[in-house]
This record gives structure tokens, C-alpha cells and sequence, in this order.
């Protein structure tokens, strides 16, 4: 059984299994699912990038073509399209989540200290984060749906790789890319961060047409690697890195770019700030008084996404989205008009602008601290299991265990698990850096990315847990590490790579 367990090939395997049961049981729609169906379905039948409007078939930019993309090759492949090509869908997830699992586990691999591993601690190494990544619920549960997680968090694992690639020492790896002996092996070798850079880059693109935030991985990267350098007064050089990682990003988008300049007469790298069509109007003002207490996921269902669709029940707001009796009185008045007529325009959201502005004056704490704080911890400790049909609430105890109890317990059981990887994670980054110089690069990187993304996702009008999945491959690579026996560790002061020295 021992060495059944070592075999990648049977980590893989459950992995997949585990992949097509979320598939064949539990296959779901999420919120944009149909959108991007119906982008795919009309650029494959039509020929148009966009939706129907009025009868008409419109080009849009509601949604970079990353996953509509990899929708659209899926429906050349099969023959079918939207709902019928669900399941071809769905288990080319599966397929790709698998290469992500292989692509987490590489990532641990590259950030173990090369002076103190020995091939069979990191043969231990590879099939830890191998069987931590295939057996996780949280990354595989969204084969099962259509939206672009799994594509998202690929693309994330990719430029991961490459970044931790340029800030390690990189020779003997290097030859599994370009050998010295090739004609242009030498000058890769020479200009190692710059190469990896640019490709990290390129994948940070590719991730960038899928979901439009990607870009946060390359500035972590590109601030951490300006940490490393600076130190060593190779101002120059971390100056040439960064130019080549910013440009490989860039290449993936110009076809997009050009496309929206030709065919919407715009220039558009990713798509619009709030997803409008043209002459949309945008509530920006009921975002903006949202911003000042909205620290629940639940209240987009409750309140944000119902605006300008069906009523709201006023009831649904919570008591700490009012600081006065007139402030409640004055939100009824409006969301009651609205309510009553289906109607929301300009004069309205101008009394949310303006509550925004004086809730955010009477406590500027709140706004800008307590909320975002509060959303970090949601984002973090929300299972990323929403997707499956087990919900429930935690308390009151007694009432959910009575009426809910099997929700009750998998919500609580998925809770744990969620914590338990959390843990696992930052012990494996404490081991990481208690052992010397060779990880810490890394690290930095990985604590650059994961705080910066969080900080951007509490900014969100609508903190989404399932954002936060695409941190996984950094969680679960970290958290192989967990279980790694201590040995001698390196001097304290950062040693840089000698990929990272002058040519």
C-alpha cells in the first residue's frame, strides 16, 4: 500500500475521480454561465464575438475571450454547443484542473532548498503537493460548473512557476528547457530572470484574458524581484526584468485590444469596470453606500444583485447599514419607490451617493478599514464549496442541527477542512523560512501576491469567495512543506540566486 501511495499516477487518478463525481453528480449553473454560453455559442455559430439585443446580434466586450475561447474549442471539438456541450465542457475542466495539480506540485518542488535536498526528499515532496492538490474539494469542485475558475487558476499556477523559476537558482532546470548545447542555450542561461520573466508574463496574460484582475500576479512578482535585486544595486537589471514580464503580459492582449478598437471603435484591454453595455447606466452610488456595511457575501444575493431586477425586501438590509432612524427612513422611502415601480435611475442613486459620502464621514474607519478587514476574513474562511447543494447556517446551533442536519455538519466538516489547508500553509511557509535564504525569494513573492490580491478582492462590489480559489496553488504548495522534517538550516541573511547575478 506504501508504495502504491508513491505512485503520481494513482494521486492523478483519484484526483480525476474525485473531478468527474463533482461532474456527474453535482453539475450546476453558476451566475455568469449563460453569458458566457451565449459569447461562445454566437462567435462559433455566427462568427460574432456577442450577444443578441432587440433581436440583433451585438458585438460586446461584456467579458474577456479567454473563457469563452476555451468554450469555443470545446464546442469545435464536440459538434454541440451551450447547454448540450455541457459535460464536453466539464470534463475538459476536469482535464485542466489536473495539470494544474501537476503544475502545484512542481511549485513545491522549486521552492525546496536545493542545499539541503536530497532526490528522494523531493520524489516525497512532489507526491505530497501532488495528492494535496488532486484530493483538494475546493479547486475541483468548479469543473462542475461553467464559469472560469479552472482556467483562471491554471493560468495563476503558470506564471507562479515561471516567477519562482526567475527569482531561484535556475541552472540545472534550465536544461530541461533549453539546453546549453542548443545554439541560443548559452544566452538563455545568461539571461535566465529575464526569460522566465517574460514567460511568466505571457502566462500572466493568458490568465489576464480570463480573468481580468491576473495582472496583481505580476506586479507582486515584479515587487518582490525588484526586493531581491535592488539589495544586490542591480537596479538596471531588475528594471530590464520587469520591462520584459510587463511586455510578455501584453502580447496575449493585443489581439483582444485590436479587435475592440476595430469593432467597438474603443481601446479596451480588458473589459469595461462594472460589465455595462454601451449607454448602461451604472448604480454607482448604491455600490458606494454598499461599500459602507456590506461585509457579507449573502447581502449581494439579499440586496446587490436584485437592484434593477426584482424587488428587494427591505427587511433583508441589515441593522448596520443604518446609523440613524432618518438614514433607514430615507433608504425605505427610495428602495420602496423602487420596489413599488421597477424603476432606478440617476435621482436615486444620488441619494445613495450622498449617504455614502456622509456614512464614510461620520466613520471613515469603517469604510476603509472594518469593512475590507472583515470581507479578508469571509473571503479566507468561506469553504469554496458554495457550488454544491449542502448550505447552511451555523447558527443558531440547535435550531440548523434539528432542522438541517446534514447540511449543517458538511458546512461545518468543509469549514474545518478550509482552516486545516489555511494552517498547513502557513506552516509549511514557516518551515520554508526557518530554513535559510534558498525559499525566502519565494515567499516574498507568494506573501506579496496572496496580500495584494486579498486587498483588491475586499474592494470588489460584490467579495465573491469562490475569487480567492485562484491562491490555491500558493496554499496547497506551501502546505506540502507542512510535513517536511526539519534539518540544518542556512544562514539567515537572503542569499540571491545565481540565476539572478550579473551575466
Amino acid at each position: 500500500m506504501r508504495r502504491l501511495l508513491k505512485s503520481p499516477l494513482l494521486a492523478l487518478a483519484a484526483g480525476l475521480l474525485l473531478r468527474l463525481v463533482y461532474v456527474l453528480a453535482y453539475a450546476t449553473d453558476g451566475g455568469d454561465s449563460a453569458l458566457y454560453e451565449n459569447l461562445s455559442s454566437n462567435w462559433v455559430q455566427h462568427g460574432v464575438y456577442g450577444i443578441f439585443l432587440k433581436g440583433a446580434l451585438v458585438p460586446v466586450d461584456l467579458r474577456t475571450p479567454g473563457y469563452p475561447s476555451f468554450l469555443a474549442l470545446v464546442y469545435l471539438v464536440c459538434g454541440k454547443t451551450g447547454v448540450a456541450a455541457r459535460l464536453w465542457v466539464m470534463m475538459a475542466q476536469a482535464a485542466v484542473d489536473m495539470l494544474t495539480c501537476v503544475l502545484i506540485a512542481g511549485l513545491a518542488v522549486l521552492i525546496f532548498s536545493e542545499r539541503n535536498g536530497k532526490s528522494e526528499e523531493r520524489e516525497n515532496l512532489k507526491l505530497r503537493a501532488l495528492w494535496l492538490a488532486a484530493t483538494c474539494p475546493f479547486i475541483g469542485n468548479y469543473a462542475a460548473v461553467i464559469l472560469s475558475e479552472i482556467l483562471a487558476t491554471f493560468w495563476t499556477a503558470c506564471g507562479l512557476l515561471f516567477f519562482v523559476l526567475q527569482m531561484r537558482s535556475a541552472g540545472g532546470m534550465l536544461t530541461l528547457f533549453v539546453p546549453a548545447r542548443w545554439r541560443w542555450g548559452g544566452f538563455a542561461e545568461r539571461n535566465f530572470p529575464e526569460l522566465a520573466g517574460f514567460l511568466g508574463g505571457v502566462a500572466v496574460g493568458c490568465g489576464t484574458l480570463v480573468r481580468p484582475e491576473t495582472p496583481l500576479l505580476l506586479v507582486s512578482s515584479a515587487v518582490a524581484l525588484g526586493v531581491v535585486m535592488l539589495r544586490r544595486g542591480e537596479k538596471a537589471r531588475w528594471l530590464r526584468a520587469a520591462f520584459l514580464m510587463g511586455l510578455g503580459c501584453l502580447l496575449p492582449l493585443l489581439p483582444w485590444a485590436a479587435r475592440n478598437a476595430i469593432t467597438l471603435h474603443k481601446v479596451q484591454f480588458l473589459n469595461p469596470r462594472y460589465n455595462e453595455l454601451p449607454g448602461e447606466f451604472v448604480s454607482r452610488g448604491f455600490m458606494k453606500w454598499e461599500d459602507t456595511w456590506l461585509d457579507r457575501y449573502r447581502y449581494s444575493y439579499l440586496v446587490t444583485f436584485k437592484l434593477e431586477h426584482e424587488p428587494i425586501v427591505l427587511e433583508d438590509i441589515p441593522a448596520h447599514a443604518f446609523d440613524t432612524a432618518e438614514e433607514k427612513e430615507t433608504v425605505y422611502k427610495v428602495l420602496g419607490e423602487y420596489n413599488r415601480t421597477g424603476k432606478y435611475g440617476p435621482e436615486a442613486d444620488a441619494v445613495f451617493g450622498e449617504l455614502a459620502r456622509e456614512r464614510t464621514a461620520r466613520h471613515p474607519l469603517r469604510t476603509w478599514v472594518t469593512i475590507p478587514l472583515t470581507r479578508a476574513v469571509v473571503l479566507w474562511f468561506t469553504p469554496q464549496m458554495e457550488l454544491l447543494p449542502y448550505h447552511s447556517d451555523i447558527f443558531p446551533l440547535e435550531v440548523e442541527w434539528d432542522e438541517n442536519g446534514k447540511d449543517l455538519m458538511i458546512t461545518v466538516g468543509l469549514f474545518l477542512l478550509n482552516i486545516i489547508f489555511i494552517l498547513l500553509a502557513w506552516r509549511g511557509a514557516r518551515r520554508l523560512w526557518s530554513k535559510g535564504a534558498g525559499a525566502r525569494p519565494a515567499l516574498l513573492l507568494f506573501a506579496a501576491f496572496l496580500l495584494l490580491r486579498t486587498a483588491f478582492l475586499t474592494t470588489a462590489e460584490s467579495p465573491d469567495p469562490r475569487y480567492i480559489i485562484v491562491c490555491y496553488p500558493v496554499l496547497l504548495a506551501l502546505a506540502a512543506h507542512a510535513f517536511h522534517r526539519d534539518e540544518e538550516t542556512e544562514p539567515d541573511a537572503i542569499a540571491i540566486p545565481a540565476a539572478l547575478r550579473a551575466a
